[in-house]
């Protein structure tokens, strides 16, 4: 991490909030706190985590990117 006020130290939270923000939540009502709960897992573990295409990967899955990996 870089010395307080630089404007890269947060560059990889804020990239995935605005992704969060952007492709789950907005314009989305909920009616319960654990229904927003259960919505933002879902969306970290089954689509950012494991089908969202990376950058930093060469533009691959995680998933895909982790099979090639091990083999």
């Amino acid at each position: 991490m870089s010395a307080k006020g630089n404007c890269y130290d947060n560059a990889c939270a804020e990239s995935f909030f605005h992704s969060l923000k952007v492709e789950c939540i907005h314009g989305e009502r909920f009616d319960t706190r654990a229904r927003m709960r259960a919505t933002v897992f879902e969306y970290i573990e089954v689509d950012y985590n494991r089908q969202r295409r990376h950058s930093t990967q060469g533009y691959i899955s995680p998933e895909f990117f982790e099979l090639r990996m091990s083999a």
